[in-house]
C-alpha cells in the first residue's frame, strides 16, 4: 500500500463556456480501472445528447492504469489533454470526463487543447484534491494516574487521535502515520515507563490539506 499519494476529495464537476460551446468537466476518485471505466459510461449516458465525452484516467500504485478517449475530436486535442492535467497535479485513483456542448464556433487544435485543459483543471479544483496518508491505528492502554502526562504529551506531537475508551483504564486510540508506527510505540513505551498495553489495529488512509512530512509524527 502506498503510505502517500495525492488525489481528489469527491465527485464534482465544473462547466466553462468558451465561444458558446459548453464543456463540463466531471472528476471521481476511483480504486480501480473498472470503477473509473464505469463511470465513464456512467457521463456517457447521462449526456447522450453531448457533441463529445473526452476522458482519461490514471489508477493504481504505480500509475500503471492510465487511457485517454479523444471520443471523435481530433486526435490528441481532447483526452491526451485532460490526461497531462492529471499528471501535472500528481493524482492517482482520479476520472476525468470533459462533456462538450459545441456552440457552433470552430476552436482549431490549439483552441480545443486549451479548452479540455482549462475544463479539466476547473473539475479538479472543484474535487477538492487531497492527500491521503496511511496512518496506524496504535491502541494504548494506561493507568488514570497517566492520563494527564500522556495527553498533554501527545497533543505536542499534534498526534491525531481516535475515540477514547474509559474503563478500568483508559485506552487511546492513536494514530501515527503508518512509517511512523514503531517509533512511536518505542516512544510511547519510553514515557510510561514500560507500563503501557499497547497494541496496534488497523492501518487506514486519512486526508490531509498538505502533504505530512515523515518525521512529523
Amino acid at each position: 500500500m502506498l503510505e502517500v499519494y495525492r488525489t481528489v476529495r469527491r465527485s464534482e464537476a465544473a462547466e466553462i463556456v468558451i465561444k458558446k460551446s459548453r464543456f463540463i468537466g466531471h472528476v471521481k476518485p476511483v480504486e480501480t480501472e473498472d470503477e473509473a471505466i464505469a463511470y465513464i459510461e456512467q457521463i456517457k449516458k447521462e449526456h447522450w445528447s453531448a457533441t463529445h465525452n473526452c476522458s482519461a484516467y490514471v489508477v493504481g500504485e504505480r500509475d500503471q492504469f492510465q487511457k485517454a478517449s479523444d471520443d471523435g475530436e481530433p486526435s490528441g486535442t481532447a483526452g491526451k489533454p485532460i490526461l497531462e492535467v492529471i499528471k501535472h497535479q500528481k493524482l492517482k485513483n482520479v476520472v476525468v470526463v470533459v462533456t462538450r456542448y459545441f456552440g457552433g464556433i470552430m476552436l482549431g487544435a490549439g483552441g480545443l487543447v486549451r479548452a479540455y485543459t482549462d475544463a479539466t483543471v476547473a473539475g479538479l479544483a472543484a474535487a477538492e484534491p487531497v492527500y491521503r496518508a496511511l496512518h496506524q491505528e496504535v491502541r494504548v492502554a494506561i493507568d488514570y494516574t497517566w492520563l494527564g502526562k500522556v495527553e498533554n504529551e501527545l497533543r505536542g506531537r499534534g498526534m491525531l487521535m481516535g475515540e477514547t475508551a474509559f474503563t478500568d483504564k483508559v485506552t487511546l486510540v492513536c494514530l501515527p502515520l503508518y512509517a511512523e508506527r514503531e517509533r512511536f510505540t518505542a516512544w510511547m513505551t519510553d514515557l510510561t515507563q514500560g507500563q503501557a498495553d499497547i497494541v496496534e489495529g488497523e492501518a487506514r488512509y486519512v486526508e490531509h490539506e498538505e502533504q505530512p512530512a515523515v518525521g512529523d509524527g
